[in-house]
């Protein structure tokens, strides 16, 4: 089983960037315990963060054929990319919307997200723990 951690805008500013909303952890150490999480399982993990909405696109696209679930922290582009959203629904590859803060319950730019639609869940709400709630979501549908 093989899965892809996607992170999008501004989580590699994660520990400094209102700690807050978003833990004081950085992205970096909340992967390495994901990653060692899922080993435990018998998941092996990719991880991938960018600023730029087409590399995001683009790493979608490469993981067809590779790659069997997609956690995904879209960031802003939850709100507004549909390029993303179509990126998701065209791989065909599950993928699961996670974010660190409750997104239902801040500015109300924020409580729609676009990808959602294309997701098969998604998590919210519950700090770094977000990612490890939607990687089991993930294993648990693909069989592992």
């Amino acid at each position: 089983m093989k899965l892809l951690v996607l992170n999008g805008p501004n989580l590699n500013l994660l520990g400094r960037r209102k700690p807050e909303i978003y833990g004081r952890k950085t992205l970096d150490e909340i992967m390495v315990e994901l990653g060692a999480y899922l080993a435990e399982k018998g998941a092996e993990a990719e991880f991938f963060q960018s600023n730029h909405e087409g590399e995001l696109i683009d790493r979608i696209h490469s993981s067809i054929g590779n790659i069997d679930g997609i956690v995904f922290n879209p960031g802003a582009f939850s709100h507004y990319s549909y390029a993303l959203r179509d990126a998701i629904e065209s791989a065909e590859i599950p993928c699961v919307e996670v974010h660190l803060s409750d997104i239902h319950n801040r500015e109300s730019f924020r409580a729609v997200s676009v990808i959602e639609p294309v997701c098969a869940a998604q998590v919210s709400a519950l700090g770094d723990r977000s990612y490890f709630v939607g990687a089991d979501i993930l294993l648990s549908r693909l069989g592992g």
